[in-house]
């Protein structure tokens, strides 16, 4: 009877500290941009959401449309984007709810550095594109429905052009592959800084021929996917994350993020 007795303590001792130890990590799914993944951003934040609040982040690093594609089907809990009219309807659509105002940083038209086009230290894009494609010099676009890539589309409608013809290529490739693609065919291209500045020690040859038109900001939305339509979702996790991101300690951290001595993003959620 003792040794029941005492085995009865024993287990009833083991179930007591298993249910007091650690609890397993919740697991949150992050919808996002190459940009954020590439410039090694979310590498140097991510860490400090994930010990607050016992998590893991998956992160899916593509294009805006693909992001906001995994939203709607709900094979995402947050989305972390930029292309604001895209943002606007998956919040309109329903599938997206509490967008926040994050950061933003820009983009740059790099190309080789003997500049067949003429457009080094150009203040208008619209000029530099207009000159790439009377030049019909290489261009590379990343082809893949992502902010930037919508982003380079614009620019091309501010010049009032529709590019096309064999100086033109699309090739459906993050913003990684089309620096490579651009830099070993000599090309011009659409890049965010960050991402640029990421490889510049990788030995990428291209070269940043113009920067600062306002045309060429980029600013990044947060939104969680809204759990009436997908049930499955972390909801709760999701607008932790949110609070999280938007919190002063995180935006301090974003705009501490340097490469290379020089800021990536600006933080924008106090504004």
């Amino acid at each position: 009877m003792m040794k029941k007795s005492v085995l009865l303590f024993v287990v009833g001792l083991l179930l007591l500290l298993a249910a007091c130890g650690p609890k397993e990590p919740e697991k949150l799914v992050l919808a996002t941009t190459t940009s954020t993944a590439d410039s090694g951003l979310l590498e140097a934040i991510l860490p400090d959401f994930e010990a607050k609040y016992n998590a893991t982040v998956d992160v899916v690093a593509v294009g805006t449309g693909q992001a906001i594609a995994l939203g709607e089907a709900g094979d995402a809990d947050v989305i972390l984007v930029h292309a604001r009219e895209r943002e606007d309807a998956f919040v309109a659509d329903g599938y997206g709810i509490n967008r926040q105002d994050v950061m933003y940083n820009d983009f740059i038209i790099l190309g080789p550095a003997d500049d067949p086009a003429g457009i080094r230290g150009l203040s208008d894009v619209a000029e530099a594109m207009a000159r790439i494609a009377a030049a019909q010099a290489p261009f590379i676009s990343r082809g893949d429905d992502s902010g930037t890539h919508i982003r380079e589309l614009s620019l091309w409608e501010a010049a009032g052009i529709v590019p096309e013809g064999d100086w033109y290529q699309s090739i459906g490739q993050g913003m990684g592959a089309t620096l490579t693609v651009a830099d070993e065919q000599q090309a011009y291209t659409v890049s965010d800084r960050g991402t640029y500045l990421a490889r510049l020690p990788e030995g990428l040859g291209l070269e940043l021929l113009v920067q600062g038109d306002e045309r060429l900001l980029n600013p990044y939305g947060v939104i969680a996917v809204n759990p009436e339509l997908h049930p499955n979702v972390n909801a709760d996790l999701a607008e932790k994350f949110i609070e999280w991101l938007i919190s002063p300690e995180t935006q301090a951290m974003i705009d501490g993020f340097q490469i290379n001595g020089q800021q990536l993003f600006f933080a924008t959620a106090s504004q």
